[in-house]
């Protein structure tokens, strides 16, 4: 079995709009995590027009991520991200028959006020509430029961529901945008990547378990016969449920996998609305015409 990978990706974003821009705010999540199991070499921003300011922070939940802001006139914004990554095989325990029963962990989870709980759970905790492209239903809950039977453990119950959401699911770009309400999508059963992570996150915690959005890239593999293509790929989305036994554990639904080497993390949060690749606020500008292409290729 392959231990390692080693990547070159491009992501290129390019805005033009209608009319000047005159001031614009920018942030972006494009740099991947350094983690255990994965490094960055190299990385690089080629930015058009040159930014009057830029600054290289984390956020909240210790994502790296770029400032910017522009205060001179432009038609056009141009972001191309440069990065060189190897990913490692991740060591996680997939006995999952061995996680403690889902309903523990749910009871693990609640607020008690004379007991100290230890730092991990409390850093998973804000992971198990609302956010702003995640609601609360019973829906949601009650889609998932039949995955979290009475005693069943833990990444087991999440294991099985991530292989209900793949064959009950249609992957289908038409069919859903950023605003789609989750309710839609479960109602529809038809999205995309995000649209699932989102699915799976609102039934997980919905059922009061913790659980991440978490953004990156996955290698997709052309056709028999046919060459790999510039810019063909995406940017992929997936989910992190925590276990206080094992830690934090990903799960692919769009893919039926348990994530490994081909997949590339760059951020997570709440949701898509914490880790967007780019997002701001501009003053003008009118319509606006937008471009994005990834390219991930093995080395």
């Amino acid at each position: 079995m392959k231990m390692s990978a080693r990547y070159r990706i491009t992501h290129e974003t390019h805005y033009r709009y209608a009319g000047s821009v005159t001031l614009s705010q920018q942030l972006l999540h494009l740099q991947p995590r350094e983690m255990p199991y994965q490094i960055c070499f190299k990385k690089k921003l080629s930015i058009k027009p040159e930014p009057s300011y830029s600054m290289s922070v984390q956020d909240s939940f210790g994502n790296p991520c770029t400032r910017l802001e522009f205060n001179q006139p432009h038609r056009i914004l141009s972001v191309v991200a440069e990065m060189e990554v190897e990913v490692q095989k991740r060591d996680v325990d997939t006995k999952f028959e061995s996680s403690p029963a889902w309903e523990k962990v749910v009871q693990d989870c609640l607020y008690r006020g004379h007991i100290t709980l230890p730092n991990e759970l409390l850093e998973a905790l804000p992971f198990r509430f609302e956010s702003p492209f995640i609601h609360l239903k019973h829906h949601f809950s009650d889609y998932a029961q039949d995955c979290f039977p009475s005693g069943r453990p833990l990444l087991l119950a999440i294991n099985a529901l991530m292989n209900k959401i793949f064959k009950e699911f249609s992957f289908d770009p038409e069919a859903t945008h950023i605003g789609t309400p989750l309710l839609e999508v479960l109602e529809k059963k038809r999205g995309v990547c995000q649209d699932f992570a989102h699915l799976m996150l609102a039934c997980l915690r919905s059922l009061g378990l913790p659980a991440r959005y978490v953004s990156g890239y996955l290698l997709t593999n052309p056709p028999e016969g046919q060459a790999r293509l510039i810019g063909a790929d995406a940017s992929h989305a997936w989910i992190s449920a925590y276990c206080p036994t094992v830690g934090w554990v990903d799960f692919d639904p769009t893919n039926n996998v348990i994530p490994s080497i081909e997949h590339i993390t760059v951020s997570w949060g709440r949701d898509f609305s914490d880790v967007s690749p780019l997002r701001g606020v501009i003053l003008g500008g009118g319509k606006h015409d937008l471009t994005v292409r990834v390219t991930v290729m093995p080395i």
